[in-house]
């Protein structure tokens, strides 16, 4: 055991020096907290800036000289009443008095919008929120000069409330947008630092520091050493990442636009500690299998190519998590939260979610457990013979051969 925590202090050091890591680190917590602060410089660059300047033209007093009510409406618009002729408008825009205009007519039996502005593009519309509000108007007016009594009113525009219910006795709740975005952090948090060990391990070969290891203590110990080493690291890293963005969201974001964009009601301590659970196991599950794929190889420029593998492993395991969480309540997401390739990016959102099931949450965690442990028996038999081979890159073939070797 002391030699596991030798191992591990030594290649926690040897981390927290790498100028990779550090400027890595450190570029994140700066477009995090510059990210947070984009309302804030977006509303310094236009400081106080202007509403659009728009004239309204009823040019066969469709509204009866109601158009002012649109003030009413609440409208980022800096609304002009006028009876200009188009030459007139053309005019004013081209000397920057309006930005736009709108011209209202009748044609035939239907009501005509003309939208004018100095140039259209592929992007340019009529303002859905302008014309929504017109149309209002115009039904009130209507409505107004019929002399409908409340409940007429009411019979011709009734409430509807709408309720969403589900047949299935579980019920999920939740923002999908919190989910899947934490969901997002979460892999990423798991699969570099897991693929830092790969990256470690094969560096170290080349350096031929591993010898030295390899002469002070068992290869057992260095994959346990390295792996917690890497792990502690990307979990220091991973709790000042959400600090700093945590914080960022508190100091520099309206709570009110914040609350309306990010529904927090969810998260819990409780979320919090099995979140970091399935961060610790689901590192250590992809961090042994790379630590696999690093013994097998020689030169830094073939690891990528060694991880492939796995990496497809990890995609596929996050995937299904991603996409299962659209239907939350399936036999397909509850398999995916047991599945150990995929239960760290599922399991903690069933439990955001509310489906919790005691029962499922124990059986998740032991089935993982129990994967690593095997995970870490095949990794440390073969990580036993391939760590010092400076030849070729040992073949799938080759892995299996050593494994079955009962020398080994």
């Amino acid at each position: 055991m002391r030699n596991i925590f030798t191992v591990m202090k030594f290649t926690m050091r040897d981390m927290l020096k790498r100028k990779s890591f550090i400027i890595s680190t450190l570029i994140m917590l700066v477009l995090i907290i510059v990210g947070f602060n984009i309302p804030n410089i977006i509303n310094s660059i236009s400081d106080n800036p202007s509403m659009e300047h728009i004239l309204l033209v009823d040019k066969d007093n469709i509204f009866e000289g109601n158009l002012s009510l649109l003030n009413n409406f609440d409208l980022n618009y800096d609304i002009e009443i006028a009876d200009d002729t188009f030459n007139q408008i053309k005019e004013k825009i081209e000397n920057d008095e309006i930005d736009s205009a709108i011209i209202i007519e009748k044609e035939n039996n239907n009501i005509k919008i003309r939208y004018i502005v100095e140039n259209t593009s592929i992007m340019s519309t009529v303002p859905e929120d302008l014309t929504s509000s017109l149309n209002a108007l115009y039904s009130n007016i209507q409505i107004q000069k019929l002399g409908l009594t409340e409940e007429q009113l009411q019979l011709i525009s009734p409430n509807f409330e709408l309720v969403l219910e589900q047949t299935s006795n579980e019920e999920a709740s939740g923002d999908v947008f919190v989910i899947m975005l934490i969901s997002i952090v979460l892999f990423y948090a798991i699969y570099f630092c897991a693929y830092q060990v790969s990256s470690s391990i094969t560096t170290e070969k080349t350096s031929k520091i591993i010898e030295t290891l390899v002469t002070s203590t068992s290869p057992r110990n260095i994959v346990l050493g390295k792996t917690l080493g890497i792990g502690l690291v990307g979990l220091m890293q991973l709790i000042l990442i959400v600090t700093t963005a945590y914080i960022s969201a508190k100091v520099f974001i309206d709570q009110e636009l914040l609350n309306s964009v990010l529904d927090m009601s969810n998260i819990t301590i409780f979320l919090g500690v099995i979140t970091i659970i399935y961060f610790i196991l689901g590192y250590f599950t992809y961090a042994l299998l790379y630590a696999l794929t690093g013994s097998t190889v020689s030169k830094p420029e073939d690891v990528q190519q060694a991880n492939t593998p796995i990496a497809f492993l990890s995609l596929i395991g996050f995937y299904l998590s991603y996409f299962t969480m659209m239907n939350p309540t399936s036999n397909l997401n509850l398999f995916v939260s047991l599945f150990p390739l995929s239960s760290p990016f599922c399991m903690p959102f069933r439990v955001m979610m509310g489906l919790d099931n005691p029962l499922y949450l124990v059986l998740s965690l032991v089935i993982l457990i129990i994967t690593i442990l095997v995970i870490a028996k095949v990794t440390i038999k073969i990580y036993s013979s391939a760590i010092l081979n400076y030849g070729t890159r040992l073949s799938f073939k080759d892995i299996i051969n050593i494994y079955k070797d009962k020398k080994n």
